[in-house]
């Protein structure tokens, strides 16, 4: 039994069995925190290296399971940047303010500025439990006025540059929230939050962010090499530029061709091709301009229709059963003159092009289904499939289209545009999938839009000077927008004439504080500016971001987008927001399955940071999988990691520190240079399968620099036991800032290390043999080991001495031979 003394002289006995661990980890990261270890300034002569992950919402609940794998991966790759001598800046903070902190605070009854405070203070506790190496002196909140006064200061700057501007969309409503929800917040039609309630469809006047501006260069990932293709291809099918045409077709309201109305809407196409097969035409049931295009007869039918659509989410309408309803309006083909009826429908979307679609039936699967559902003719135009059975969406020769009759798809497209352009009803063009973004939230706990509405002014920025708009206290929940109760906050003087005015009640779109954050870590204090542009020129871009995939086309377009913004403001030197960005994988309860309260099946990291300990958790978290893949929990696991971590302290305490012998020292230097190997490439769990082979190999002796090279790798995945054991072995100062191990490659023994090398692929072979064998239902009694030419058996082969060339094996009567040539 060894006794410890803490900082605060509480004394921890400890044995490999007990809980005591705790009590180490508690002493190292006081010590840490006393010694600012990890706090770190600008020094332009060392490397600087940012490694960043995505932060959290600091929900009531605290920490799970997914939040420590994440911070686990992130800090092991700080720790070993700041070993190998770079300036490692590694902060945290907490993306606090939105609709879910707002909502569990009314559910229990407090203010949410109040709520927030205590769920910080709780996630922070809890951070520090896990051993983070974190600049915690560069904390940022979003909901402190302080940081969301720099959200305002820049859309301020958008509005100048006429990037923040107003309009009327559908949206949707959840008339229990009384509150705009965005796409990914509505779940088969019903609010994600009451799972009850349908979605309603509501035209509104909203802010928006022009991030369309951007398209192109959102759409250019030549300096995103290190982002990996998964999220790269995501991005570009989220921002989905479309070569293609643009045809104009005029819209009459009767059946004759006297009531032309005039109007001509322009429709894109990428299959101009299948033009004469058009049969009818759809727009979108959101269209702001819908009613207009509804004939007296069939207003009732289509009011009916409206009040069934629950989302207008384009994955919501991609997975919806299309349908729709005729508007009594009729669309010309320009290129047969023939009239199309046009319907109203669930399937198209609004804004992406003029919000209405021409349909071809016979060659389209969506148009087809539609068809067939409302009995509207399907006209084939390309040759080459059933049209009875199905759409042919391929390429083929032109039938039934005039003129064009006989030609090629592609021919076709090009002889139909030209045809369309010299008549001036058609024209080659790009389109894009990507959206003006919509910012505006009419919820209480986000940042105030700095806009003050005047009668005589219109609407007026706030001035800069008296930024930030700070939110209420005094406000009342559960009646529509929160803000509209606070009405001394809202009835202000107009900023330009004095007059009467009234503030801004939406606020803005969370994403909006996340897509900058990164930046203000740089300089987190400063009040006079957004932040200092040279300690963002030396920290920035981030050299490894952490985060899950899932925010691929929201958060991870947005950040780029502001990056660019503030680049054309004069304030960044550089494209993109991180040189290096990693997802991790999804952690798995035990049974297979997502954890869930619901399904009982939740592990809480305390608790077994509490049972095993934290430097177990964290070694269990990356050694069961690539940090990139997908696992599942295993309490067998944890339970190897703590008898692993227990091995490794049961040694140290006995070994006798004297010298090395020559095969220790030449596996301890090739582990070195395979272990920094997989750490950069963030292959964790193939450098941990090292550093316990290894260990395995440990002898009863060993020299002080080999111990210290061990504990060093063995540190950034349990930096408290490897703190603890670094000060019983005298180590110089603290093991978390000592040097990396670096390899002498002199040492390693190349032919020793080739021949375990084919010891470990005979056992391994050995193995899989076993199990094959084992697999067919028979039991294995014996095994032999013969050494060829002189066909010796071996019972005791002492492998580590053998040059193996070729490896045989037969099995007869349960029994398995290996044939080794030496």
């Amino acid at each position: 039994m060894v006794n410890f003394k803490h900082p605060k002289k509480l004394k921890i006995f400890w044995t490999p069995k007990s809980k005591a661990f705790f009590g180490i980890e508690k002493k190292w990261q006081e010590r840490w925190e006393k010694a600012k270890c990890f706090q770190v300034v600008e020094r332009s002569r060392r490397k600087k290296f940012y490694v960043l992950e995505m932060f959290p919402y600091p929900s009531g609940s605290g920490l799970h399971l997914g939040h420590a794998f994440n911070y686990t991966i992130g800090d092991i790759f700080a720790r070993f940047k700041r070993m190998q001598g770079f300036n490692v800046l590694y902060p945290m903070g907490y993306d606090s303010l939105g609709l879910p902190a707002e909502n569990a605070a009314i559910k229990k009854g407090i203010h949410p500025k109040k709520y927030t405070e205590k769920s910080i203070k709780n996630f922070m506790k809890q951070q520090k439990l896990l051993g983070l190496s974190y600049d915690w002196s560069r904390l940022i909140n979003t909901s402190n006025a302080d940081y969301h006064k720099w959200d305002q200061w820049i859309f301020l700057k958008m509005l100048e540059k006429g990037l923040a501007y107003k309009k009327e969309s559908s949206v949707n409503w959840c008339p229990k929230c009384k509150s705009v929800l965005a796409n990914e917040q509505v779940h088969n039609g019903k609010c994600w939050i009451h799972k009850e309630v349908s979605v309603q469809i509501k035209h509104l006047n909203q802010w928006y962010f022009k991030i369309t501006d951007y398209k192109e260069e959102l759409n250019d990932f030549s300096e995103l090499d290190g982002w990996g293709d998964r999220i790269k291809k995501l991005q570009k099918n989220w921002i989905g530029k479309s070569f293609g045409s643009e045809i104009d077709f005029e819209i009459i309201k009767t059946k004759g061709f006297s009531d032309i109305n005039g109007k001509k809407w322009k429709i894109f196409t990428t299959r101009p091709d299948t033009i004469y097969g058009v049969t009818f035409m759809v727009i979108s049931a959101q269209h702001p301009e819908l009613m207009e295009l509804v004939s007296d007869e069939q207003k009732k039918d289509v009011e009916k229709f409206l009040k069934k659509i629950k989302s207008v989410s384009e994955k919501e309408i991609s997975d919806l059963e299309k349908q729709g309803v005729f508007t009594g309006s009729y669309a010309i083909n320009p290129v047969n003159n023939e009239r199309i009826p046009v319907y109203a429908g669930n399937f198209v979307v609004a804004d992406y092009g003029s919000g209405m679609v021409m349909a071809v039936p016979a060659h389209d699967e969506r148009d087809f289904q539609f068809a067939k559902k409302y009995g509207i003719e399907i006209k084939e135009v390309i040759k080459g499939g059933n049209i009875k059975e199905r759409a042919f969406t391929g390429k083929g020769v032109l039938i039934n289209s005039g003129r064009f009759n006989g030609l090629k798809s592609e021919r076709a497209k090009e002889e139909i545009i030209k045809f369309l352009q010299k008549k001036k009803i058609g024209r080659k063009t790009i389109q894009y999938r990507l959206r003006d973004w919509l910012i505006s939230r009419q919820r209480y706990w986000g940042v105030p839009i700095p806009i003050i509405y005047c009668e005589k002014c219109g609407a007026v920025p706030v001035p800069e000077k008296n930024l930030p708009v700070k939110l209420p206290e005094k406000i009342k929940f559960g009646k529509g927008n929160p803000l509209k109760s606070a009405e001394k906050w809202m009835n202000v003087k107009c900023p330009r004439c004095g007059g009467a005015g009234k503030r801004e009640t939406d606020t803005m779109d969370t994403f909006v504080n996340s897509s900058w954050y990164y930046l203000r870590y740089c300089d987190n204090k400063n009040n006079k500016e957004i932040f200092n542009k040279g300690k963002v020129d030396y920290w920035c871009p981030v050299d490894l971001y952490v985060g899950g995939k899932e925010h691929a086309c929201m958060h991870l377009i947005y950040v780029r987008f502001y990056t660019k913004f503030l680049r054309d403001l004069g304030l960044l030197k550089f494209n993109e927001p991180a040189v290096r960005l990693f997802n991790q994988g999804m952690l798995h309860a035990e049974d297979g399955n997502k954890m869930s309260k619901s399904l009982g099946n939740v592990i809480n990291p305390l608790d077994m940071i509490k049972k095993y300990s934290t430097d177990t958790l964290r070694l269990f978290l990356v050694s069961v999988a690539s940090p990139d893949s997908d696992f599942s929990w295993s309490e067998k696991g944890m339970q190897g990691s703590f008898k692993f971590i227990n091995k490794v302290w049961d040694y140290f305490k006995k070994v006798k520190i004297g010298k090395s012998s020559k095969r220790i020292e030449s596996k301890i230097n090739k582990t070195i240079k395979k272990v920094t190997e997989d750490i950069e490439d963030l292959r964790y769990n193939l450098g941990i399968i090292k550093l316990r082979s290894l260990f395995d190999e440990f002898e009863d002796e060993i020299s002080k620099k080999d111990a210290e090279s061990f504990l060093k790798m063995f540190s950034v995945f349990c930096p408290h036991i490897c703190e603890e054991l670094w000060e019983k072995i005298r180590g110089k100062g603290f093991i978390s800032l000592s040097d990396w191990a670096v390899a002498d490659e002199r040492k390693i023994d190349k032919k020793l290390e080739k021949q375990e090398e084919q010891i470990f692929k005979l056992v391994e072979d050995i193995n899989n043999i076993l199990r094959i064998v084992q697999g067919k239902g028979k039991k294995i009694k014996r095994c032999y080991v013969y050494v060829l030419p002189n066909a010796n058996m071996i019972q005791r082969v002492n492998l580590k001495e053998q040059s193996l060339r070729s490896r045989q094996f037969i099995l007869s009567k349960n029994i398995v031979y290996f044939l080794i040539n030496v």
